[in-house]
């Protein structure tokens, strides 16, 4: 019998909270994630998802794909620079070895790096449980080994799932997932081991949704995202909100839309007083450390805890 609900999360209305602080009294946390990915030419085939949707091999999808790599990282990076913001890359890890160029780029501005997969045309789907610890165990030794950094974060291959998922980042000492899009403020979520939290991701200012999907100009897009900022920013003057934006550089780091992005970028940075620039572990460092536990008490007070895995490493209140 199909679930009726995957049980990662307890229902947790927003109206009267406990609140959340950023560090210095900030409302709003405020993170960038650039996707750094690799397409594949000719992928393994997966009976539950076409790599390329034009047909396979596509070269025109690849093409565009790997301008991205070759012009548009830099130009972003660039930019990011400018408005001393650091980023926080959804990895896809075989870039390791196709482009160390880009990771050595991202390693000396101190960015984050967490993890997309190997490729970002090989799906989770269909994975037996080893086979997927195996990719997990590969992510970690791999970033580590070539930058020192231990990644905290996961955001799944082409957002593409096992049940094991959840639980198996958990058991890997992840500190966060951006697969859920439930929530303007981080939660934790329900695992067998760990404290793993649902970080804020957004798809509705994620640039493959606004450009593709939704065929939104770039002035369009940076107007949406100063709304987005505003309406945040306002509501974390009650309790602390997240706010991500996630990028990918063949389409906003394009010649005609960089521009009417850095604008947008100027609206946010010129909130310093209120916003915490700040990386994705950064972000779900400080509120595992600092609001999981008061987060599980008031789930439990009010009665909503749906019952299922329940919440690892938590303190009754």
């Amino acid at each position: 019998m199909p679930f009726a609900d995957p049980n990662l999360y307890d229902y947790w209305p927003y109206e009267d909270r406990p609140k959340i602080v950023w560090p210095d009294g900030k409302k709003l946390a405020f993170w960038i994630a650039p996707n750094i990915e690799y397409y594949e030419f000719q992928p393994p085939a997966n009976a539950q998802r076409q790599p390329w949707p034009r047909g396979n091999p596509d070269i025109i999808g690849f093409s565009q794909r790997d301008y991205g790599n070759r012009v548009g990282h830099l130009r972003l990076m660039e930019l990011l620079d400018k408005y001393s913001l650091r980023g926080s890359v959804s990895l896809n890890i075989a870039l390791l070895d196709h482009h160390p160029e880009i990771i050595e780029d991202c390693v000396k501005r101190n960015w984050e790096f967490f993890s997309h997969g190997i490729y970002n045309t090989r799906y989770s789907y269909g994975m037996t449980e080893a086979e997927e610890r195996a990719v997990l165990e590969d992510c970690i030794a791999s970033v580590e080994k070539q930058t020192g950094q231990r990644i905290r974060g996961y955001l799944a291959p082409a957002l593409t799932h096992t049940e094991d998922t959840i639980d198996l980042i958990a058991e890997y000492d992840f500190w966060y997932s951006c697969d859920l899009f439930q929530d303007d403020q981080p939660q934790p979520l329900k695992t067998k081991t760990g404290k793993l939290v649902s970080l804020p991701y957004s798809l509705e200012v994620n640039d493959v949704i606004t450009y593709g999907s939704l065929s939104q100009s770039a002035s369009r897009y940076a107007d949406v995202l100063k709304r987005h900022f505003d309406q945040l920013l306002e509501e974390g003057e009650k309790s602390g909100t997240v706010m991500c934006i996630p990028l990918h550089a063949y389409l906003v780091s394009q010649p005609h839309r960089i521009r009417p992005f850095e604008e947008a970028l100027k609206h946010i940075t010129a909130h310093s007083d209120d916003v915490w620039f700040a990386t994705g572990a950064e972000i779900a460092g400080y509120y595992r450390d600092n609001y999981w536990d008061q987060t599980v008490a008031d789930i439990e007070r009010r009665g909503l805890s749906t019952g299922g895995t329940g919440f690892s490493g938590q303190v009754t209140a």
